[in-house]
């Protein structure tokens, strides 16, 4: 179904819930929260993806979306217990922001070049349709990170004030 291997669905299937989380993570707090329960089902799910995608990956980049995600994460998930207090909030949020970003990505290209099965909507990766997505989700990651660093500068303000 779909052409995707048996290591291609555990890959699939492990990354998946990361979506979700991540949904909740930004409808609820503005951000990822790593020291959650939701914070906790993403960085499980987002490392299953990102190191599986070394197994499945049919293209270069692919690799390198992998490796900068787990090197995100692994940052992302660190920076906060280092003791850089408002800076680490500031870089583990905009982090972790980029992670969902690179785990967007890809699911969105896999999604128009495979549904519906056998009859895709997009069947290169030149296409407009699928440039244009990756364009939106670029745009979404600038317009959320400014939004993320306004909200806590205003936050810390209130706190300090």
């Amino acid at each position: 179904m779909f052409g995707i291997s048996p290591i291609g669905w555990v890959h699939t299937l492990g990354s998946l819930p990361a979506i979700p989380a991540a949904a909740y993570m930004f409808a609820r707090y503005g951000r990822i929260v790593p020291r959650s329960p939701a914070g906790t089902l993403y960085l499980v799910s987002m490392l299953i993806g990102g190191f599986t995608v070394f197994l499945v990956a049919h293209e270069p980049i692919s690799n390198v979306i992998g490796a900068l995600t787990i090197l995100f994460l692994a940052a992302g998930y660190t920076v906060g217990r280092v003791g850089l207090s408002r800076a680490g909030r500031y870089i583990e949020t905009i982090l972790l922001s980029v992670t969902a970003f690179l785990l967007m990505v890809p699911t969105v290209s896999e999604i128009l070049r495979r549904v519906p099965d056998g009859h895709p909507i997009v069947t290169r990766l030149d296409a407009p349709l699928l440039l244009g997505a990756q364009a939106a989700l670029l745009a979404l990651l600038i317009i959320g990170v400014t939004a993320q660093v306004v909200y806590l500068r205003r936050a810390s303000g209130m706190r300090a004030g």
